[in-house]
This record gives C-alpha cells, structure tokens and sequence, in this order.
C-alpha cells in the first residue's frame, strides 16, 4: 500500500510538470486556434535562463526565476510580433508548421550558447526530501505541485474576473466579431504568446530542478504533455491541469507495476501508456473531458 501512494504521489507531481507544460499549448490554442509545437522551445529556453542567472550570474534563484519568466514572455510576445503577426488570416496547417520550425530554431539557439553538456540548475531544493509517516516525499515535487496549483488559480482568475480573460474568450469565439466589438485581437495575441513563454520557463524549471539536471533535450517533455492538453480539451485550462494529472499518475503506475504484472509488454512500456490512454479517451469524447464540443450547422 506505500508503494501504490508513493507512486500516486509521484504521479501527481510529475502530472503537474505535465501540466504547466500543456497550459502554454492551451492559452494559445483559446486565443488563436492553433497548436504551438514551439512551446517545448520556451520550457528548455526559460530553464536555461534560470541557469544563466541563477548560477553563472549568481543571482538569488527567486529572481532568477522571474527574470527567465520575464525574458521567455518576452521572446513568445517578440515571436508573435515579429512572424506571427505577418501570418494571419494564411491557413491554420501553414502557421502551425511555422511554430515548429520556431521549435528547432530555439532549441538551436540553446544549444550555442548553453552547449549539449548536462547542467545543474541551482535551485534551494535539491534532492532534500521530507518523511510523511511512511511516504517519502521530495521537497521538488512539494514545490512543483504548489507551483501549478497558483498557476491555475490565476489563470482561472483571469479568465474569469478579468477585462482580458474576456476579450480572449470573444476572440476565440469569434476574431472577427471581437475585433468589431473594438477588442484589440493584436494584443490578445501577442499577450498569449507572452504567457505560453512564462508558463513554459516555469515548467522547464520545475522538470530540470532537482536530480534530473539541465540539458537540450527537456523540451521533449513537451511530447509527453500532449496528451494531456488533447485529454483535458485544447481549449480547457481546468482540462490541461486534469489532463496532466491523469497522465502522470497513469505513467507512474505503469512504470512501477507494469515490468511486473504485464512484462510481455516489453521495457519501458510506460513512455507510451500516456498516448494508449489518450487514444481510449478520444475514443468516448472526442474534445477532450473538458474541450468545447464544436457544433455545426446541417
């Protein structure tokens, strides 16, 4: 029984890094329709910036953080300005192939000027963990998980109580009404694409803190958090944060029980479990548990 909560434990934990990952997909997916397949750009980008500041520059790591924030929004709101905003109006299919062609810029940004060693991040918790009765918990999966909890109340908090939480609801209901509404869709874009850059270091630094170290290829947990924003719903903050959940907790799970009940599977079974999972879902609701169910007109 304490390996089962152990596991759920670390579930949720690496849920909510999946999480914060599939917020970023998800702010800009409400304002602008499309899937930002350069948002694992902005996870290794804003890690590495906290190492930047935090350890070559010796900065508290509290301000290290909100600096890398600070720089990543900058960087989504400067890509938008600069390619996206030249793209509106093209078909969705050409800007989404533009964002991945953003995806392997960055990462060869990262690359020259942090190289492909692996580092470490610097941050105050360490490997330190805490003793709950039996349950063992690490002091970076406390934090994380206090992390996505304040993300998500904010973003509820915006986007319910807040001017701009309701213009990019009406754009993303509607650009053209918005617009005629004298809602400024310029700027709900490029404020996206500032958040998606904020949210995105915040996951980066959460997934590299600890033991698991700084190196290039952090940006391909933004693969494994995919199947949580299709889960939850692309357009469903609440969804991406159910999501992530439900495929930490699944992946956990199997990686811990699967090797022994259902070996013939073969080894690392549980890299794949989050898309099985996915598929199954999609099978019984097609927009996700919280996606917003299209409906046309015969």
């Amino acid at each position: 029984m304490t390996d089962f909560v152990q596991l759920i434990f670390a579930g949720l934990a690496l849920g909510a890094r999946y999480a914060l990952v599939a917020l970023g997909f998800v702010v800009i997916y409400r304002a602008t329709g499309v899937i930002n397949f350069a948002q694992g750009a902005f996870v290794a980008l804003g890690a590495y910036l906290v190492y930047q500041f935090g350890t070559t520059w010796a900065l508290p790591f509290a301000l290290a953080v909100i600096l890398a924030m600070l720089v990543s929004a900058g960087v989504g709101a400067g890509v938008e300005r600069v390619v996206l905003r030249r793209v509106i109006g093209r078909p969705v299919f050409a800007v989404i192939m533009i964002t991945v062609g953003l995806l392997f810029l960055l990462e060869q940004f990262v690359t020259s000027v942090w190289g492909h060693q692996s580092l470490n991040l610097g941050d105050p918790w360490g490997v330190s963990t805490a003793s709950i009765g039996t349950l063992v918990v690490s002091h970076r999966d406390v934090w994380t998980l206090v992390l996505a909890g304040v993300v998500l109340a904010g973003f509820f908090a915006v986007f319910r109580y807040s001017g701009f939480g309701l213009a990019m609801r009406a754009t993303a209901l509607d650009q053209e009404a918005a617009m005629a509404r004298g809602i400024d869709v310029r700027r709900v874009f490029a404020a996206s694409w500032a958040i998606a850059g904020a949210v995105g270091a915040l996951a980066g630094i959460t997934i590299a803190s600890g033991a698991a170290g700084l190196n290039p290829g952090i940006g391909l947990i933004a693969l494994a958090a995919f199947p949580a924003m299709i889960l939850g719903g692309l357009d469903s903050p609440l969804g991406a944060v159910l999501g992530g959940l439900i495929i930490g907790v699944t992946q956990t799970l199997t990686a811990g029980y699967q090797p022994q009940y259902a070996a013939w599977l073969g080894e690392n079974f549980y890299v794949v479990m989050p898309f099985v999972v996915m598929i199954l879902i999609l099978m019984v609701r097609p927009f996700g548990l919280f996606g917003t169910k299209e409906v046309a007109r015969l």
